[in-house]
């Protein structure tokens, strides 16, 4: 969903709104949902599996900067205002790192700003990404009364051998305490949890499901565990990975786990119980649009004749410096129209519902010839359902979707 991130020496040149204005290759008629994401990218420590711009925040003078770094927020967001002007956000994600080491009163402090220069959605959803290791009671309800609606924990495993392979700075009983705080304070929250993790067997992943499920989550996000390139694990992997048969296994059961509690399985990684999906997320499959501001955080603009990716520098202090001096993007390029089919199916095969064709067009300002080819091959191979209005992933798409998404690459 990103473009590659190359360094950046120098930032991207200075524009105003009237050069995304200029005529183009493309027609869009109007512009999607509009969110934000605030990027706080601090972690108590960097865990070997993450290709997150994260960084371990270090002891010493001052500790984090937090008032420094909320300034170079506003900053990057009122620099940014021109391109997204008369918009109303309907969600906003505050992500990382672990946002959760900000004191609840610099949330606060961030989220009035937000709400100070931007029209918010009424029941705008504020999802906000906290971990067990950072918990202290009643710091989940600050963070609520800061306007936080939504909570979303990296439990990971319930298992402190999994957690101590996985570099997690929690153990059980903290992962423990934290869903029931969550619970207590929010009416909706998410856990994430990891799955083919080293050593892992299939009762063991059972009794991760079914401990989370025992709290009764509105939303999971189950991920299998990846190596990711210039990751701790990519140079030193782990022992004792299941084999790929053993991982299949394993997420056919937490279907049947999360299927039997009434969730369901609405992304290819995330389970929800009825009124619970999470809005920021689907507006991201959706091929929405979003502004991203923070060290290393990531944008997708749609304007009349084309559609911007920005990239903010990813150095928190570089970040920081080029923020409050007014220009804090180290990218900003054009989508290519030959692009614009596979950024989008990317997103939307992930969803089981799929997506109205009718929102392709709209979305990418392309016809829907242009993707014709690709959904015959997959209707052909079993891949995908549709009818006259609506294409969807079937089973063996969900199974096989980095084959589905494949058809739509550029040639």
């Amino acid at each position: 969903m990103t473009i590659p991130i190359t360094p950046a020496a120098d930032p991207a040149p200075r524009r105003d709104v009237l050069h995304y204005m200029r005529p183009g290759l493309l027609q869009l008629t109007s512009l999607p949902p509009l969110a934000l994401y605030v990027h706080i990218p601090w972690c108590l420590r960097k865990c070997p599996y993450c290709d997150f711009n994260s960084h371990e925040a270090r002891a010493g003078a001052g500790g984090l900067p937090e008032q420094r770094y909320i300034d170079a927020l506003v900053a990057d967001l009122e620099a940014a205002l021109p391109l997204i002007w008369g918009r109303t956000v309907h969600s906003i994600f505050i992500g990382g790192g672990t946002p959760s080491l900000f004191a609840p009163e610099a949330i606060d402090q961030l989220l009035a700003a937000i709400r100070a220069r931007l029209p918010l959605a009424p029941g705008c959803e504020i999802t906000m990404e906290a971990n067990p290791g950072t918990f202290e009671r009643e710091r989940f309800r600050a963070y609520r009364g800061a306007g936080v609606t939504r909570l979303s924990i990296g439990v990971q495993s319930f298992n402190d051998t999994h957690l101590a392979a996985l570099g997690r700075v929690h153990d059980r009983a903290q992962a423990l305490a934290a869903v029931q705080e969550a619970a207590e304070a929010f009416e909706t929250f998410n856990l994430d949890l990891m799955y083919a993790l080293p050593g892992q067997t299939l009762a063991q992943l059972e009794d991760d499901v079914h401990t989370a499920l025992a709290h009764a989550p509105p939303h999971l996000s189950i991920y299998h565990l990846t190596i990711e390139p210039n990751t701790f694990f990519a140079k030193h992997p782990p022992a004792g990975l299941p084999e790929d048969d053993d991982a299949w296994t394993m997420l056919d059961r937490i279907t049947e786990l999360t299927g039997a509690a009434q969730m369901q399985r609405y992304e290819v990684s995330a389970y929800a119980r009825d009124g619970h999906q999470c809005l920021h997320n689907r507006n991201y499959w959706q091929f929405g649009d979003y502004l991203g501001i923070g060290a290393g955080a990531h944008s997708k603009l749609s304007f009349a004749h084309r559609v911007v990716r920005q990239v903010r520098f990813r150095d928190p202090q570089r970040y920081m410096a080029q923020a409050l001096a007014g220009n804090a993007i180290a990218q900003d390029v054009d989508v290519r129209r030959a692009d614009l089919p596979f950024e989008y199916m990317l997103g939307a095969l992930r969803l089981r519902e799929g997506f109205a064709l009718a929102d392709f067009t709209g979305r990418t300002g392309l016809p829907l010839t242009a993707i014709a080819q690709g959904l015959q091959q997959a209707e052909q191979q079993g891949l995908v359902g549709r009818d006259r209005d609506r294409a969807w992933p079937t089973e063996r798409g969900f199974d096989f979707l980095s084959d589905l998404q494949a058809l739509f690459l550029p040639d």
